[in-house]
């Protein structure tokens, strides 16, 4: 199997073991007992942002796509379950011709979301879609952390470039789905070769302080990177002294330099101090990138300064502190027999501690004030008003089994710049604050 949009590596056989065990063991006392027929609709959603987070971004989608498409019960992944009596025989053989033969509808990938917003809508027997419940929150919760921090710096950033280079601060599966979201939230590139190479977002990098200390003196660096590279290439600048080092940067690529980059110090001040140098020097077109444990705070604060990119790696890849959206997958209707055709039943967790769901198939519109803005996410259950038809927000990605909905990444990064600016413009401050539109249920 070839791992695809799902980012797993060429030796991974099947998807079914990204799960937790009680889906199987739900499965199995479904099947006894005469319910895992039954029509059913599980929907993704959050009932709350991150604190002070004033939207989100839906990111992950097709990697989910991938995910169902490869979830298949092979004999290997058969054998483990039977040798650990996870299942019994008679689930085991249910298992073996599993395939998800339902459908699925869902915001497309780079929109937004808010709370109980119906992120995607999973549809067919219980047994089929309950067995999908851990790797699709596993997927989306992540991507759409990732995603969501992408897209507050690059807001942050207000169109410089900015450069995903965080795979060497988490998993390393997960940095090749981190630079995907990240892409589709705002990024231009990233250091990830693992990325480029699945989903061909553009991939950068140049040299660390090892390179320049490897060498007897920075200037024999500088030199072996530049005939090497070329004189377009970005040198690093900050091994020892920042304003020797452009020096001897102009001396050695001359003034068609590429760029410098700051790894260290007070950003905002050697910014200043190393432009004013470059031009002084005649490599005005020289770029300057920073980097240094950079968030959207960070960059913020770096607006005034003359950078022309960023790059970004521990607080991208971890959500900048929040490195899950707490989705959940739920079951909100189902059928009142397994009889065809048996009219489905809304239901809904009741429970203490704000656990509480909204049962029923849901539809989802968002409402635009008289100047186009996004005012409300308008959630309902029954008929859609006819003021909102046109501004509905699933979109079919599986039918019958068969994906329908697959997209290129950059369609996914063209939406989401869409629809942040179709937001109401108190979305894009930083400051802590509610959910930047309401959601309503009808």
């Amino acid at each position: 199997m070839n791992g695809g949009d799902l980012g797993l590596p060429v030796d991974v056989p099947s998807t079914a073991l990204f799960t937790d065990q009680y889906e199987l063991t739900m499965l199995q006392a479904a099947l006894r007992g005469g319910t895992a027929d039954r029509r059913s609709v599980f929907e993704v959603f959050t009932r709350r942002l991150p604190p002070g987070r004033r939207y989100g971004v839906v990111a992950g989608t097709g990697r989910v796509l991938d995910a169902v498409e490869n979830f298949r019960f092979d004999p290997a992944v058969l054998a483990f379950l039977r040798e650990r009596d996870i299942v019994d025989e008679r689930t085991a053989d249910w298992l073996a011709d599993y395939r998800f033969r339902g459908s699925v509808w869902g915001y497309p990938e780079g929109e937004v979301y808010f709370p109980g917003s119906p992120i995607l809508r999973v549809e067919g027997s219980f047994a089929e879609c309950v067995l999908l419940e851990t790797v699709v929150l596993s997927i989306l919760n992540h991507d759409s952390a990732i995603a969501a921090a992408a897209s507050r710096m690059s807001a942050a950033a207000g169109g410089r470039g900015l450069i995903e280079m965080g795979a060497r601060r988490t998993h390393e599966l997960a940095a090749v789905a981190a630079s995907r979201a990240a892409y589709i939230g705002g990024f231009q590139s990233t250091s990830d070769l693992a990325a480029g190479f699945r989903y061909g977002i553009p991939t950068v990098g140049t040299s660390a302080h090892a390179f320049t200390l490897l060498h007897d003196t920075e200037r024999d660096a500088f030199q072996a990177q530049v005939e090497s590279l070329g004189r377009g290439t970005t040198l690093l600048v900050d091994t020892y002294d920042v304003a020797e080092a452009v020096r001897t940067a102009v001396e050695v690529a001359g003034t068609e330099l590429g760029a410098v980059r700051i790894d260290s110090g007070d950003l905002l001040l050697v910014a200043h101090r190393v432009r004013q140098q470059l031009d002084e020097l005649g490599a005005k077109d020289t770029r300057i990138v920073v980097t240094s444990d950079l968030d959207e705070y960070a960059i913020a604060s770096l607006a005034a300064a003359p950078v022309d990119a960023y790059g970004v790696g521990t607080q991208l890849v971890t959500g900048s502190g929040h490195p899950t959206c707490s989705m959940v997958y739920k079951l909100v209707a189902r059928a009142e027999s397994a009889d065809e055709g048996a009219p489905l039943v809304p239901v809904a967790k009741k429970s203490l501690g704000g656990k509480l769901s909204v049962g029923g198939r849901k539809w989802a519109a968002r409402r635009l004030d008289a100047e186009g803005a996004a005012e409300a996410e308008v959630i309902g259950t029954g008929p859609v008003p006819p003021e909102l038809a046109d501004r509905q927000l699933l979109v079919e990605l599986v039918r019958h089994g068969e994906v329908v909905g697959r997209e290129p990444l950059d369609t996914a990064r063209d939406r989401h710049t869409r629809a942040r600016a179709a937001l109401p413009m108190s979305a894009l401050q930083l400051s802590r604050g509610e959910p930047v539109i309401a959601t309503e249920y009808v």
